[in-house]
């Protein structure tokens, strides 16, 4: 089991909605973004903060029918997302070239009037394709934490958190612990390279006796985010089905 040290405390996460116009998502007295750009520049780890494109940052927040107040929102209209740690971890914004914004990663389409809110939302992914994801009820652990999909387990772990939380985690340098027995000698010069929409493929997988016992000797090459997500989340469900 990876350390859990230092992980943030419980908070609210997104809950049914009553539509409301780009505007009023926007217009706030107390914007989130500000103190977080702060954090980003205090960070304990390098993060590289990635352009918005306005006009896809803010259908983006639309479809996701949070406000400015919020982190989440704030980061998906202000950014296209943070590469953190070497590349190690995105943090999802309002998307980046090929990289996804929010809404568009838990194929979230424009609102109707009492959506409910979705079971998981994907809020990060890591070079590993391991995935951060609010639990809107699917997921084990209390409605709002955040929980962690690991490459190595093929399972939802809930870390006890919320996403505003979970970020000023990370930007302490939360994820040195957590993946100390998933990162090898040299990867920071492996990772740091790829593009922000591109994690790592390994083989023997993570899962496996051979991928777990020594991780250097794998084989590792470059691959799609979402592609690496999908081919862990369907693994994990043939896994996961009964003998027949």
């Amino acid at each position: 089991m990876r350390a859990r040290s230092g992980e943030p405390a419980r908070c609210a996460t997104i809950v049914t909605v009553t539509v409301r116009n780009i505007d009023e998502l926007i217009d706030t007295d107390d914007p989130a973004w500000p103190e977080l750009a702060g954090k980003i520049s205090d960070s304990a780890i390098p993060v590289e903060v990635l352009p918005a494109t306005p006009a896809r940052a803010r259908d983006a927040l639309y479809r996701l029918q949070v406000t400015a107040r919020s982190v989440l929102g704030g980061l998906v209209l202000n950014t296209g997302g943070l590469v953190v740690d070497h590349g190690w971890l995105r943090i999802l914004g309002g998307g980046h070239g090929d990289l996804p914004d929010v809404a568009t990663m838990n194929r979230m389409a424009d609102p109707e009037p009492g959506r409910e809110s979705p079971g998981a939302l994907v809020v990060a992914v890591d070079v590993l394709g391991g995935m951060f994801a609010i639990n809107g009820g699917a997921l084990p652990g209390n409605p709002g934490g955040i929980c962690y999909f690991g490459p190595d387990t093929l399972a939802w772990q809930p870390l006890g958190g919320g996403h505003s939380s979970f970020v000023d985690w990370v930007l302490r340098g939360g994820l040195e612990d957590f993946y100390a027995d998933l990162r090898w000698d040299g990867w920071a010069a492996e990772t740091e390279n790829l593009p922000p929409d591109q994690g790592l493929a390994i083989y023997p997988p993570l899962w496996s006796a051979e991928g777990r016992g020594d991780i250097a000797a794998t084989s590792r090459r470059g691959c799609p985010l979402p592609e690496l997500t999908a081919q862990h989340l369907d693994t994990a469900g043939q896994m996961a089905e009964p003998p027949r």
